[in-house]
């Protein structure tokens, strides 16, 4: 398969800029110190994604550190999302990681409270969570346009990283999540990730009020998508990934194929979910999560036609266009 030209792929704050539908993924940082195994995955994303998102300890589960993978992401040609939890830091040692990352050039970071320890591999851990969510990106916000620690205390250098956030619009009260990001927006948020979208009567609801908040003109949202490559798969995303809801006529879908055509199907429908996405009013983009299957996002992506690859292939306006003395009149309002 060929890449696309790279030198278009401008990162997400680009995408963002350039009104385009950005497109981001997910690397999982290995159970040890295996630093080519994020390298692997990050060399076939790039080209493909505008950013990588770097999960910090996914599913409370001991990892190598999103930090030390972003820098791994980073260094091998993909602008990586790194993800940062209020679960195992106290405000201390989360300010302290925010500054490593604006010090070490990581130019996007993703906050979250996390999960809890209880799910993870070591339950007897004692979960922290001296911030949550919300309090996590106005601390970011409060480093960055302040330049002082939520101490009051002044910085001595300010970290330019792009603030994100996580929303699941389909946990209960359904009436209550686009209020929810609303005060994410507030403290600082400027790209929200969604949870799967599968269901798209619940999504489509909630990207309406949201836009009706006003909302999508302050905060880009990154609408969560992803294959379903087994029904052993579909069973464990139903009933142990929280706030995951897939509806009935998705399950009969699945397993209305004979069983070794359920990946293909799953792709299929993940393509679907893609295209669908691209055309509701305030999407601006997309968060493929196939965490173990990286080398089937670029085919996803080409085949949905979304993403960096889609400006490579535009056409150039001619310097003629470019410089037509009646270009943009009549569209200016």
């Amino acid at each position: 398969m060929s890449r696309p030209d790279e030198t278009q792929a401008q990162g997400l704050r680009g995408a963002f800029a350039a009104g385009r539908f950005a497109v981001t993924a997910e690397i999982g940082p290995p159970r040890g110190t295996d630093a080519e195994s994020v390298t692997r995955k990050a060399e076939i994303l790039r080209g493909w994604v505008d950013a990588a998102n770097v999960t910090d300890n996914q599913g409370a589960n001991a990892r190598l550190s999103s930090l030390a993978g972003s820098l791994l992401v980073q260094r091998a040609g993909v602008e990586p999302v790194m993800q940062l939890t209020c679960r195992d830091r106290n405000r201390i040692a989360l300010q302290s990681d925010l500054l490593a990352a604006g010090a070490l050039g990581v130019p996007n970071v993703l906050l979250l409270t996390g999960d809890h320890p209880r799910f993870g591999d070591h339950p007897e851990a004692k979960p922290v969570f001296d911030l949550d969510g919300v309090q996590l990106v106005w601390t970011a916000r409060t480093l960055r346009d302040e330049g002082e620690l939520i101490s009051g205390k002044e910085l001595t250098g300010r970290p330019s990283w792009l603030i994100g956030a996580v929303e699941n619009p389909f946990a209960p009260p359904l009436d209550f999540r686009a209020r929810r990001l609303a005060k994410k927006v507030a403290a600082g948020a400027e790209f929200v990730q969604t949870q799967y979208v599968f269901d798209f009567e619940v999504f489509e609801r909630w990207m309406s009020g949201l836009r009706d908040l006003g909302i999508t003109e302050h905060c880009k949202v990154i609408a969560g998508a992803g294959p379903i490559r087994s029904l052993r798969a579909l069973e464990f995303m139903r009933t142990a990934v929280p706030g995951v809801h897939i509806p009935d006529e998705v399950v009969r879908r699945l397993r209305g194929v004979p069983g070794d055509r359920v990946a293909d199907e799953g792709i299929e429908l993940c393509v679907e979910t893609v295209q669908r996405l691209a055309t509701i009013p305030g999407v601006a983009g997309v968060h493929l999560m196939a965490l173990g299957y990286e080398r089937g996002v670029p085919d996803i992506l080409r085949r949905a036609g979304v993403g960096p690859q889609e400006a490579a292939k535009a056409p150039k306006p001619s310097v003629r266009n470019r410089h037509h003395p009646m270009e943009g009149i009549g569209h200016a309002r």
